[in-house]
């Protein structure tokens, strides 16, 4: 078994397209902790149940600075004497014939499959690698050695290095250590929050191939009528997994009365021909990032008079937020454009006493509104959300912030407050907007929003 095997080393690779980007990130974060030491891990395989795992995906802000998705992997930025940082990533190396753990290891390569050997993966991310199976030996001896030096961990990630941190510096301990650490987690969701083009580039990708499974989700509406909303589920997954990584989040297939449950994720419900599916969904590219998407759709094609009634007030408002979305303006702009428009029509419906701008300054619509309007989006659905608030909710839009507009009205089956005619009714439209210097970017435009555009849309694709 230990003999008789070919070298399958890979030579002649070259950095992949993230690597300068990533670089660049390291480089701006060591500028911004100089002399300390700072880990940032990618995280373990958590178990299931019994002997399976959850399939891995590896921490954001570990991909953002290194470009690896590797299970087990660590990043470490050393402080240099003279200034800047030496960054290592400690990775597992390729199993061994030799000690049997090629085929003895659950996690060997047998079982899972190839891994990149350190030298292939130190050309692909162009960093300077190292095994993981010594970092904490390296760690330990560091921190040792270096007893005026800080160290910073992304905690939460790698509870083993959390453990070992604890033990070696006693100034881990405590409420000032836990700040500490925030800090760095912190800056990090502060720098997510603009996208380099590169960046864009993959959030353009999720939004296509989002785009191309709502085309093939309305495809399969039959099928979904016929069975459940997991139809709807399978489906777009299948598009996820063929032209990305995975779904950025669970979706939500909410078909009828669900669709007033802001986060229905069982998806086990029928699928009702005159009634709407508010489908909640977003493809992750191979590079991780996600699209964040939503549309609200007739079943049968063709919206009623009050669902065309609740649906034409949402566009509306979200026409309302998108052209809010200027660069130099507040964040919270087209938060505040969206729920107004919201407002005055549940006023002009009755729904609430008027006048609108007092009802939107008392919040009395957030009964139908329910949530805010918005997030920013890139690794994370929900992106950047440990970042300050002063740089986020409370900042002004910078070119190359991603964010989404999703405003929605939703209706509970028992809300005795509405005509019955509304009751049981939620809707929901949601675009990925690119903050540009010429005003907004949707990148999921290749949906279509309005009513007219979605019948014709959704006759087209069942002829």
């Amino acid at each position: 078994m230990r003999t008789g095997w070919a070298d399958t080393e890979r030579d002649g690779l070259e950095p992949g397209p993230q690597a300068p980007y990533a670089a660049k990130r390291r480089k701006t974060l060591s500028a911004a902790f100089p002399g300390e030491r700072l880990v940032i891990p990618s995280g373990k395989i958590k178990t299931r149940s019994n002997d399976t795992d959850y399939p891995f995906r590896a921490a954001c802000d570990y991909v953002y600075l290194t470009g690896d998705q590797s299970e087990n992997g660590v990043l470490v930025l050393e402080p240099k004497a003279d200034g800047g940082h030496d960054a290592a990533v400690y990775l597992l190396p390729r199993s061994s014939r030799e000690d049997g753990s090629f085929w003895l290891d659950y996690q060997g390569e047998l079982w899972v499959g190839r891994r990149n050997s350190l030298v292939e993966a130190a050309a692909l991310l162009g960093l300077e690698t190292r095994d993981s199976r010594t970092v904490t030996d390296a760690l330990s001896a560091a921190v040792v050695a270096t007893p005026g030096v800080t160290t910073r961990i992304l905690r939460g990630t790698d509870t083993e290095l959390d453990t070992l941190l604890a033990v070696l510096d006693t100034s881990w301990h405590g409420d000032h250590a836990a700040a500490r650490d925030a800090e760095l987690q912190v800056f990090l969701h502060g720098m997510r929050l603009v996208k380099d083009e590169w960046e864009i580039e993959q959030l353009r990708k999720a939004c296509n191939a989002t785009t191309t499974g709502f085309q093939d989700v309305v495809r399969e509406l039959a099928q979904a009528v016929a069975t459940s909303e997991r139809w709807i589920e399978g489906t777009f997954f299948r598009r996820a997994r063929v032209d990305g990584n995975d779904v950025g989040y669970g979706s939500i297939c909410a078909a009828g009365p669900h669709a007033t449950t802001m986060h229905w994720v069982r998806n086990d419900g029928a699928v009702r021909p005159g009634e709407l599916l508010l489908l909640d969904a977003g493809v992750e590219t191979d590079t991780l990032y996600t699209a964040d998407v939503t549309r609200t759709l007739p079943i049968n094609g063709r919206f009623d008079e009050v669902q065309r009634k609740i649906y034409q007030a949402v566009y509306d408002a979200q026409e309302a937020g998108i052209a809010a979305v200027q660069a130099g303006g507040r964040f919270r702009d087209f938060h505040e454009a969206a729920q107004r428009t919201l407002a005055e029509r549940l006023v002009e419906w009755g729904f609430l006493e008027g006048p609108a701008e007092r009802a939107f300054e008392l919040g009395l619509h957030r009964r139908y509104t329910l949530t805010g309007t918005g997030h920013m989006l890139g690794l994370d659905v929900h992106d950047c959300a440990s970042a300050r608030v002063e740089d986020y909710v409370d900042a002004t839009l910078v070119p190359g912030m991603v964010l989404t507009v999703e405003p929605g009205l939703y209706f509970q089956p028992d809300d005795l407050t509405v005509p019955e005619e509304f009751r049981g009714i939620g809707v929901r439209i949601e675009d990925d907007i690119l903050v540009t210097a010429d005003g907004p970017e949707n990148l999921s435009a290749g949906l279509p929003r309005s009513i007219a555009q979605i019948e014709a849309w959704m006759a087209e694709l069942a002829g």
